[in-house]
């Protein structure tokens, strides 16, 4: 067979092998997914009791903090979204 051409004869064993991949892809996407979004929610857990801490040796300005751990938290949220509703589609 020249290089560049197709041989149809192989398009089963193609098919079937593409579709395993595409398994195993989405199943490490969603493995990561999931990994991601422990991992958020420790950070944000983690950034609480900064703040606790910090606010008990009165080093933080309470409202600028607040604003920017609400900028944060809706950022993540909004990738969050957008990569699940991209794979989704898919």
């Amino acid at each position: 067979m020249e290089p560049g051409k197709y041989d149809p004869r192989y398009s089963g064993e193609l098919l079937k092998h593409m579709d395993k991949q595409n398994e195993v892809l989405m199943e490490t996407y969603r493995s990561m997914l999931h990994e991601l979004q422990k991992l958020q929610v420790e950070e944000e857990m983690i950034m609480r009791k900064l703040y606790e801490v910090m606010s008990v040796h009165g080093l933080t300005k309470q409202n600028e903090d607040n604003s920017n751990a609400s900028l944060n938290s809706a950022r993540a949220e909004q990738i969050n979204n957008e990569v699940r509703t991209t794979h989704e589609d898919q």
